[in-house]
């Protein structure tokens, strides 16, 4: 895992800390009502554990996707047998590359960014995907910088966006009501919802401090090293709603 992708140069990730911060996460899912499917270290994988990118799954099915970074190709076959355990549907993009990243669920529709690690073939293939498990896809252009689309933006009610001050002025979310993070902590914006809860960076306190006025539910998480990797807290995890098969 310390040995995975960056895009700067700056210190990297302690194999260590990363492994509390993942654990607390872990339990954080727990805490929030999610029960949980902990998968076994691919160790040829060192950005395995950033399930969210190789596939996306929802109540009625799921997709395996084709990272945009050659050394994540092949981790979706990894994920293959698990996800089968749990959907009936399964299905797969077949031109260019996406990353989960790159896909924000909406209550109306789900954005697909365009990024360095999803093409515009990879979306394509994505959208119609969608379209055939009944969702409406809109492929965007990212704000400026964000590595994925969900690096600059949560959606954290139904109708409510945290996002950069960069998500903000990119438009993108205009439909919605925008929270923006304080100049520093633009990590935050990727945050998590869970049921009633919002898992946020314990490295934005004044983000949280707004959010806690608004009434947001927190549970504040350490993100130091995690966000080394240019990760944060969506990224963790593969979360859906179960459906009863057979």
């Amino acid at each position: 895992m310390v040995e995975g992708l960056r895009a700067h140069d700056g210190p990297g990730p302690a194999y260590e800390h990363v492994a509390a911060e993942h654990e607390a996460y872990a339990r954080a899912l727990e805490q929030a009502g999610v029960s949980l499917d902990i998968l076994e270290p691919l160790e040829d994988f060192p950005d395995s554990i950033f399930v969210e990118d190789p596939a996306l799954v929802f109540s009625e099915g799921a997709i395996l996707l084709n990272p945009g970074a050659a050394s994540r190709v092949g981790e979706g076959e990894h994920l293959l047998p698990v996800v089968e355990k749990h959907f009936e549907t399964v299905m797969r993009i077949d031109h260019g590359h996406a990353d989960g990243g790159d896909v924000m669920v909406t209550p109306d529709l789900v954005m697909i960014g365009l990024s360095a690690r999803t093409s515009e073939a990879g979306a394509r293939s994505l959208a119609n995907l969608l379209e055939q498990l009944g969702h409406t896809a809109q492929i965007v252009q990212p704000p400026r910088g964000a590595l994925h689309l969900k690096t600059a933006a949560t959606l954290i009610d139904e109708e409510t966006i945290l996002t950069t001050a960069e998500g903000r002025s990119s438009g993108l979310f205009s439909r919605f009501r925008q929270i923006v993070v304080d100049p520093g902590e633009e990590a935050a914006a990727n945050a998590l919802r869970i049921n009633d809860s919002l898992l946020l960076s314990a490295n934005a306190p004044r983000t949280a401090d707004r959010l806690d006025s608004l009434g947001y539910r927190l549970a504040l998480l350490d993100t130091t090293h995690i966000n080394r990797i240019d990760a944060g807290l969506s990224c963790m995890s593969l979360r859906w709603k179960a459906a009863v098969l057979g």
